[in-house]
């Protein structure tokens, strides 16, 4: 087989490159090692955030952003340090430059519309110059991840039907083929099919071979977080601690990293491979896709976070605010958990799950649904099953009992009722303090000045230990794996770069795989929101120029 534009993956940032390639007059063939179930990817299972940059619900809201602002707020997070930094900040800075002008204009025009209130994802708690966003810019899309991926599945789909695009699916490429040191095309092996579901383990049996042949190969095939060898192998020991004993995962075993290394046997560069984004909040699915299958609270500012021998973390270990330092802190107690200890209040304001499947209401584009889900009687139905079914969640009216508990599940008796009692009567004693020293109460009442906040997101404060707000509830919470910050070196046009620097010719990267964008577009850590938009963003990159 032979074709002009052969796209590997068939996740988000393939589907945006085929697009873009089918409107230039290319031939485009996507390949894809899992069943048709799985078109979209990651993005499909999402929830669908946008990282951009003064926006009409922005302004709406009150909120004040510009692109300096947001420059100053992704470069104190990025912080990039290294000489293979060169192409990740120009990406950075481009991606600015669309996030702030024509990212909301091109979307919208494709059929994407957002929820009016723009979330404040990692807040920061640092200096001005450091990590964090300084106002809220996570755009949830109407439809979470599959409405991403909807406006971009239909033209690839009315692509296939008029014959520009052909879709091939349980086809895993083993192989780059180079000529002259150009790559050339694709080989490798067509696996059984098996009827697996969305997410769900396949079978690797191969039943066949196969072979294409192309003017230019874009891969487009993710990360390494369903391959937790591979992330351990990458563990960034110096700068987070040893990797945990125990991790969840966020993504399914598919998202295997395996291309990266099959791309640098072609002469590509990997670069920043040691830096990665993964979650401190997860917990286990009680009904599981893929395995170690972890969701993600999504967690406001008020539970109190607890590490595993009973400390309460200080700021900016905060839920919301810095992932990886949050990270790094809890791995510092030897432990691989930590506790939320909160209330129900708490829970029916502040707890959001990640995830398309997981936030019904808003997948389903009902107002109706929303309106029911987000501010009738208790949390939304998703959480509440969650408190019913989810092994990692305990609820106690008292906090000796809930104590008692949480030791149970940890199989180790390391938490002290006495010492936990004392931090939450210290916290509780400063909540109806206008003046208050507690750091957390403090971010609590500004973050509250935000409308879209005090609106869906934010518990009026109170005590923990009040018992009109209770139940009490602790939260088990493991570190999940998610995202690769590092990947394929590439220049602004999505070219593939060798160990020399000079493109690899016939050779394209887009999206996690490279690392969003230039290999590692985020440096060291990331302001959410900027996973999907580096998708599109290098996607349309890479398929206007292949």
């Amino acid at each position: 087989m032979k074709t002009d534009v052969l796209i590997v993956g068939a996740g988000l940032a393939g589907l945006v490159a085929a697009r873009e390639a089918v409107l230039r007059g290319r031939r485009v063939v996507i390949v894809d090692q899992e069943a048709e179930a799985n078109l979209g990817g990651q993005a499909w299972w999402s929830l669908g955030g946008l990282f951009m940059v003064d926006t009409p619900e922005q302004r709406r809201l009150g909120i004040r952003d510009s692109r300096d602002l947001a420059l100053s707020d992704w470069m104190g997070t990025a912080r990039f340090d290294r000489p293979e930094d060169h192409w990740p900040r120009l990406w950075a800075e481009a991606f600015l430059d669309y996030a702030a002008g024509s990212m909301r204009r091109e979307l919208h025009a494709l059929g994407a519309r957002w929820f009016p209130v723009v979330g404040w994802a990692e807040r920061g708690g640092g200096w001005g110059s450091g990590h964090g966003n300084s106002v809220p810019r996570f755009h949830v899309t109407w439809g979470t991840g599959t409405g991403v991926v909807e406006i971009f599945e239909r033209p690839a789909r009315e692509a296939a039907a008029s014959g520009k695009l052909q879709l091939l699916f349980r086809r895993r490429v083993t192989r780059l083929v180079t000529r002259n040191g150009a790559v050339v095309g694709v080989s490798g092996e067509v696996l059984a099919g098996d009827g697996a579901g969305r997410g769900e383990a396949s079978t690797r049996e191969s039943v066949g071979e196969f072979e294409i042949e192309a003017e230019s190969v874009i891969l487009a095939t993710g990360g390494i977080g369903g391959n937790h060898a591979l992330v351990r192998a990458a563990w960034p020991t110096e700068r987070l601690g040893p990797a945990p004993a125990h991790m969840l995962s966020g993504v399914p075993a598919h998202v295997d990293g395996l291309m990266q290394g099959i791309a640098a046997a072609a002469g590509a560069r990997l670069i920043n491979g040691d830096r990665m984004w993964h979650y401190c909040e997860g917990v286990e699915n009680w009904r599981p896709i893929w395995p170690r299958h972890a969701i993600r609270i999504l967690p406001g500012p008020s539970s109190l976070w607890f590490d595993a021998l009973g400390a309460r973390m200080e700021p900016p270990c905060l839920p919301g605010f810095d992932t990886l330092a949050t990270l790094r802190r809890i791995l510092s107690t030897g432990k691989d958990w930590s506790w939320f200890v909160t209330t129900q209040k708490i829970v029916e304001k502040e707890f959001a799950l990640s995830g398309s499947e997981q936030n019904a209401d808003l997948t389903s584009k009902s107002w109706a649904k929303v309106l029911k889900a987000r501010l009738g009687k208790g949390a939304t139905p998703e959480v509440e099953a969650f408190k019913r079914e989810g092994r990692d969640f305990i609820v106690e009216r008292d906090l000796s009992r809930l104590v008692a508990r949480m030791n149970d599940l940890a199989g180790e008796t390391l938490l002290d009722e006495a010492r936990m009692r004392a931090e939450i009567e210290a916290r509780d004693r400063q909540v109806a303090n206008p003046f208050a020293k507690d750091v957390q109460v403090a971010l609590v009442n500004a973050a509250r000045r935000y409308r879209g906040d005090r609106l869906i997101r934010t518990a009026k404060p109170h005590r923990i230990l009040d018992p009109s707000a209770g139940p009490l509830i602790a939260v088990r919470l493991h570190v999940m794996t998610r995202k690769s910050l590092g990947g394929i070196e590439t220049d602004l046009e999505s070219r593939a770069l060798g160990q020399g620097g000079a493109p690899v010719p016939g050779l394209f990267a887009a999206g996690e795989v490279a690392g969003f964008g230039g290999g590692g577009y985020h440096g060291v850590s990331a302001l959410e929101g900027t996973f999907l938009g580096g998708c599109i963003f290098s996607g349309r990159a890479a398929g206007r120029a292949a």
